[in-house]
């Protein structure tokens, strides 16, 4: 038994982030983790974005897009205001948001200004919240990005939603017609 504490040298080292703190998203705020660390990427009350984002990670906005998102989670902070299309697993709108939303989980908060489509597959629309459009049930869930997609690697783009299938027909060398399918 000793009774002195081991040196520096003979103590086993602490890694670095356990003893740095870790930031807290705000209440509202849907977050990623990864590992031990949780990624929120915010966009500030006087930023205009024009143009296309996408994240692996949570995104809050309250300033101003012009373009589409696509996230694993969106949060429109009140006074925030979206002109585009968003895809993510859960959508919290507490601004103002004009064009088509694709999530999992869409809330419209009590200050919340919506026009156009939602696509969901659960939608809760708080009092006092305004929504003029349509409201439709997703047949497949929303997915976050992936890598490749925000990286360019796929054919896919990771804004532009799956397009259905259209059934129709078309003449055959016989005189008749056949069944075709146009993906």
């Amino acid at each position: 038994m000793s009774y002195f504490s081991p040196t520096r040298g003979d103590r086993p080292a602490k890694p670095a982030e356990a003893l740095a703190p870790q930031p807290k998203p705000a209440a509202a705020a849907a977050a990623v983790n990864l590992g031990d660390r949780e990624i929120i990427s915010t966009f500030g009350a006087g930023l205009l974005i024009t143009g296309n984002v996408v994240s692996t990670g949570g995104v809050q906005v309250f300033g101003r897009v012009d373009g589409d998102i696509h996230a694993a989670h969106l949060v429109v902070g009140k006074g925030a205001n979206i002109n585009g299309n968003a895809r993510a697993q859960d959508v919290v709108i507490d601004g103002t948001f004009k064009g088509t939303i694709h999530g999992n989980n869409v809330k419209l908060q009590a200050t919340a200004a919506v026009e156009g489509e939602i696509y969901n597959r659960s939608l809760a629309i708080d009092q006092n919240a305004q929504f003029e459009g349509v409201a439709r049930r997703l047949t497949q869930p929303v997915e976050p990005p992936t890598q490749d997609q925000i990286q360019g690697r796929t054919l896919q783009p990771a804004l532009v939603p799956e397009q259905p299938a259209t059934h129709g027909y078309a003449a055959n060398n016989n005189g008749g017609f056949q069944p075709v399918t146009t993906y």
